[in-house]
C-alpha cells in the first residue's frame, strides 16, 4: 500500500495516516535519492489556516508528507467518519529522528527560535546522541530580505541534508516554500514549531497526563496565555463548527 492509500481528507486538507517509522523511512529515502522533499503536519491551527489562506492550503497540499499533530484532528476525522491512527508531534519523536541522523550520518540543522534557544537544544541533543552534528541559526534575522541571504549560505555551507525550521506557523512553512530550492545541499524540510524550545525547556511542555490525553492546548494556554489565547479558546470551536458544515452542508 502506498502513502496515497493512507490519506484522509479533512476541510479539503490531505493528511497522511503514518507513523513515525514511515516518516523516518520517508527521510533516508529523499536524503539517499537526492530528492527535496517538505513534510508538513496538521492540528487544529493549521487546518483553519489552510481554511483561510489559499496560500497556506496549497503549502499543505502540496507537501510531500502531512503528519497529523493533535488529537482535535483525530477527533475531527471521527466525526467525518474517518480514522487516523498515529499523532506524532516533533518534540515526542526528535531522538527517533536523531538516533536515524548518527547511523546514516545525517547532517541537521535547526533554524528558529530565540537567541542561544536553538543552539541549547542541539547540544542536549547531541549529549544523548553521540556522534550527532547540528549547525544552528537562531530566527532572528531579516526572513525575506537581504539578511535571508547570508542565512541560506550558512546552511549550505553546513551540508545540512535535513533542516528544521522553528519560526512559528505560518511563517515557517512560508519561508520553507520561498527558500526550499535554494540550498542545494538540503533535502528534506521539516516545519516544528515550538520544538526548539521545548527540547531547551526554555518553554515547559505540560504534564504527560495532560499532552497524552488531548489537552496539550490547555497547558500550552495556561503557560502563553497572552500570545495563545486567540489560537485555542476561538480557534479550537471554530474548528469543530467548520467540521460540522464540511460533514453536513459540502
Amino acid at each position: 500500500m502506498n502513502l496515497a492509500d493512507k490519506q484522509i481528507i479533512m476541510l479539503n486538507v490531505k493528511i497522511d495516516n503514518i507513523g513515525v517509522q514511515e516518516v523516518i523511512d520517508h527521510i533516508n529515502q529523499a536524503i539517499f535519492n537526492k530528492n527535496k522533499s517538505i513534510i508538513s503536519y496538521a492540528n487544529i491551527h493549521a487546518l483553519n489556516l489552510c481554511y483561510e489562506s489559499n496560500r497556506f492550503r496549497e503549502f499543505i497540499n502540496t507537501s510531500d508528507l502531512v503528519f497529523c499533530d493533535g488529537y482535535g484532528v483525530h477527533l475531527g476525522a471521527r466525526l467525518l467518519g474517518k480514522s487516523i491512527h498515529h499523532r506524532l508531534t516533533p518534540p515526542d519523536w526528535i531522538d527517533t529522528l536523531c538516533e536515524s541522523a548518527v547511523k546514516n550520518n545525517w547532517n541537521l540543522f535547526f533554524l528558529g527560535a530565540g537567541p542561544g534557544v536553538a543552539e541549547l537544544a542541539a547540544s542536549k541533543l547531541i549529549d544523548r546522541h553521540p556522534g550527532l552534528k547540528i549547525s544552528v541559526q537562531d530566527g532572528y534575522f531579516e526572513h525575506f530580505g537581504a539578511g535571508n541571504q547570508e542565512v541560506l549560505r550558512k546552511i549550505q555551507k553546513s551540508n545540512a541534508q535535513v533542516v528544521l525550521v522553528g519560526m512559528g506557523m505560518p511563517l515557517q512553512e512560508y519561508w520553507i516554500q520561498e527558500n526550499y530550492q535554494k540550498i542545494p545541499n538540503a533535502a528534506v524540510f521539516l516545519p516544528v514549531g515550538a520544538m526548539f524550545d521545548y527540547v531547551a525547556n526554555t518553554i515547559p511542555r505540560g504534564p504527560r497526563f495532560l499532552t497524552d490525553h488531548g489537552l496539550e492546548w490547555l497547558a500550552r494556554l495556561f503557560i502563553e496565555p497572552g500570545r495563545l489565547w486567540r489560537r485555542y479558546v476561538i480557534g479550537i470551536p471554530l474548528f469543530f463548527f467548520r467540521i460540522l458544515i464540511y460533514k453536513f452542508f459540502r
